[in-house]
């Protein structure tokens, strides 16, 4: 029986390599997220909809939570790729390095649309999957203080100003994603914010 008006897969079952198959049950499960929400995401209907037998969904995933990490690690390698592709091309000043993390922070959202934060929502239901967000998003953060400092008055970025920083990112992204503001001006805002937040960075400022 189909749940929520979502699509089955059609036809009859194909057997894929492993990878792909992994990749189809991905897509399959971002697909439940964007179309039904976090909640109705489990291995049972994403082996309904996948057009897969439930053992084979728990042999990629094991549990559900196990399956929302992999989805969150998917948006996570997803945004360090488009970040370090950007720098690249990108010039040594605070204003290409802020355009960089800005648009690249965007684009990673917006390439999985509404769904993101119900993910993110499950996943801070878990003790353990909170700590994979929470490393997650230290590795970021990190990542950012890195590429901003040399440009901070005091060469350092405060822990304060860095989640100040991933809040509005966070903020502007969905509103992107949801359609209240447009892409460009989610990035130009979130560009100047971390500019801003960047140049309030002085010597001696509390951490």
């Amino acid at each position: 029986m189909q749940k929520r008006g979502i699509p089955r897969a059609d036809g009859p079952r194909q057997r894929l390599p492993r990878q792909e198959r992994y990749r189809q049950l991905i897509e399959t499960a971002w697909r439940i997220v964007r179309e039904a929400g976090s909640d109705a995401l489990t291995l049972g209907s994403l082996a309904e909809q996948a057009g897969v037998a439930k053992p084979v969904v728990y042999d990629h995933f094991a549990t559900r939570n196990g399956l929302l990490a992999a989805l969150y690690e998917e948006f996570d390698t997803q945004q360090h790729a488009l970040i370090d592709a950007a720098l690249q091309a990108s010039e040594p000043n605070l204003d290409s390095r802020a355009s960089v993390i800005a648009g690249s922070y965007v684009d990673c959202v917006l390439a999985q649309g509404r769904e993101l934060p119900g993910v993110r929502a499950a996943l801070a239901g878990a003790p353990e999957l909170e700590v994979l967000k929470r490393e997650s998003e230290t590795v970021f953060l990190d990542k950012c203080r890195e590429l901003l400092a040399p440009f901070a008055p005091g060469k350092d970025i405060t822990p304060a100003g860095l989640r100040a920083m991933q809040g509005a990112a966070d903020a502007l992204s969905y509103a992107a994603a949801v359609g209240d503001i447009t892409p460009a001006q989610a990035k130009q805002e979130l560009r100047d914010t971390i500019e801003a937040m960047v140049m309030r960075q002085r010597t001696g400022a509390p951490s």
